[in-house]
């Protein structure tokens, strides 16, 4: 895949990070006819980091975007929303993986107080974070459907 952004962008922690990606998703899949194997809580914790920090730049761009182009921003914030949409599948996945001996007996999310250890004290304080940012910014109905009006194609 190539872009249209120089090699020498100003964006370099940006690109490493999507490298970072492509080059985990390269060593998941399975290279043998043996299935890769299954994912764990770490992993997903680590997932779920890098989307809620996503989540958090799509919101300071579109903020920053859309005084000048409002319609750039409002995309950008459609991305923002669907994001935190995906952390909150990554964060149901993690509560909904079997729990193992390192696990703790308890790892339900529990607003009224701190879970008891990590990683469920990382992904569900980090979750409830961006949950506190989307809702300020997004209604309800707009959490709940899918894209609308928005395509893939290119507009140009």
């Amino acid at each position: 895949m190539t872009s249209a952004i120089p090699a020498g962008d100003a964006y370099p922690y940006l690109r490493a990070a999507s490298a970072g990606i492509r080059h985990h998703a390269r060593t998941l899949t399975p290279r043998t006819q043996h299935t890769a194997s299954p994912v764990d809580r770490v992993h997903l914790d680590v997932l779920h980091t890098h989307l809620t920090a996503l989540h958090q730049f799509l919101d300071q761009l579109a903020e920053s975007t859309r005084p000048p182009h409002p319609a750039v921003g409002r995309h950008l914030a459609t991305a923002h929303t669907r994001l935190f949409q995906a952390a909150a599948a990554v964060h149901d996945a993690f509560h909904r993986l079997p729990v193992t001996d390192e696990t703790p007996t308890d790892t339900g999310c529990h607003p009224e107080r701190l879970p008891e250890s990590p990683p469920v004290l990382t992904i569900c304080q980090r979750h409830l974070a961006a949950g506190h940012v989307v809702r300020r910014k997004t209604t309800q109905s707009d959490l709940n459907t899918p894209l609308h009006g928005h395509t893939t194609t290119c507009s140009q």
